[in-house]
């Protein structure tokens, strides 16, 4: 009896001693301790990547979607996304609009923004925020300009202060790229 104890227990140290350091490696290697590395330019160059990681979370791989920035024509879209590990953390999203009346926020409405000073009809939220500005202005009601709707939003817990004090600076760096980019006259 006393045997068959003993030969149990060398039995069980003996199989906790090889899966304790297996367990253990793969917990380390599953937990990564930062975001992974953005190029230096993201989103058609709009910002840095070093302004979009802190709203990151930690991951292995991020891939950056976008495209060319063009809007030139009536409800023309560009949207740069930043995913980490196949999950979108971080949108960009430009639209042209030929009617200034038809750029309105209630999508947002369930997010409770709050009116934020940037470009025309500026609102912010815990997560994000949306603008536009004039490219081309409506000559009557019935012509058609060119306005231009922007939104940032970070899509993921972050800290809502950290939130609050950088997205409207990724907002005022988004509209001045766009104007910009669109050749839309200062203003």
């Amino acid at each position: 009896m006393r045997r068959v104890r003993r030969l149990r227990k060398t039995a069980m140290a003996a199989v906790a001693g090889a899966v304790a350091p297996v367990l253990l490696a793969g917990c380390a290697e599953d937990k990564p301790k930062a975001a992974p590395e953005l190029p230096a330019r993201v989103c058609w160059g709009a910002f840095s990547g070093s302004e979009v990681t802190p709203f990151l979370p930690a991951g292995e791989k991020v891939t950056v979607s976008d495209g060319d920035f063009v809007l030139d024509e009536s409800l023309d879209s560009e949207t740069c996304s930043v995913d980490v590990d196949g999950i979108t953390r971080f949108t960009a999203h430009a639209t042209f609009r030929e009617f200034e009346r038809s750029i309105e926020w209630s999508s947002w409405d369930s997010h409770d923004p709050r009116p934020l000073d940037v470009g025309k009809g500026g609102i912010i939220w815990d997560g994000g925020a949306a603008t536009h500005f004039v490219c081309e202005p409506s000559t009557s009601p019935s012509d058609p300009g060119k306005y231009i709707a922007l939104y940032v939003d970070t899509l993921w817990k972050v800290d809502t202060e950290k939130t609050q004090s950088a997205v409207p600076g990724l907002l005022e760096k988004f509209m001045a790229f766009a104007q910009r980019e669109l050749k839309c006259p200062a203003g």
